[in-house]
């Protein structure tokens, strides 16, 4: 599917694009926050439900994101990330829109998401796409390596068609 100016395909956890996607975002999340890891469980190929890679015409990627089933209609948004050079261009709000999307194909009804302070960026994409914030969730809670983080959530209207987007 083609949303704003990328297109936007479902992939698998271990495909080559998204693990290289993935590791460069884990890399810059590192070199924001001294070398620290993200708090909260890694996603695996056994608990991420939704992979999306935004590609440019000429097929090179430029974005992914995820999600992970939470229960009770909840879903948590994993690794969302673009590369330098597509920045500015709306690839992570083509991205979000897509997991929304997704989302609401399953049923789900929230989205939730942990970020940080060091990523302004996200915080305003997240906060422009109508998230707020919120405490932590699931693992997050007990987690002393998630106490400065931030936590968002929205609640999706479900569209009559399924392929709306908020």
């Amino acid at each position: 599917m083609r949303i704003g100016g990328v297109i936007i395909e479902a992939a698998a956890w271990d495909d080559p694009d998204v693990q290289r996607l993935t590791t460069d975002q884990q890399d810059e999340i590192r070199a924001r926050y001294g070398g620290k890891e993200e708090p909260g469980a890694h996603p695996s190929a056994a608990d991420v439900a939704v992979v999306l890679v935004a590609r440019d015409d000429d097929g090179t990627p430029v974005g992914c994101g995820a999600l992970r089933a939470l229960g009770d209609g909840a879903a948590e948004v994993k690794r969302m990330y673009v590369v330098p050079s597509a920045r500015g261009r709306g690839v992570s709000k083509a991205v979000l829109a897509g997991l929304e999307e997704a989302a609401r194909d399953r049923g789900w009804t929230t989205l939730r998401l942990e970020t940080g302070p060091l990523q302004p960026e996200a915080v305003g994409l997240y906060r422009g796409a109508g998230y707020r914030e919120t405490g932590p969730f699931g693992a997050y809670r007990d987690d002393p390596d998630a106490v400065d983080s931030l936590f968002f959530e929205r609640h999706l209207a479900h569209s009559s068609t399924g392929s709306g987007t908020a």
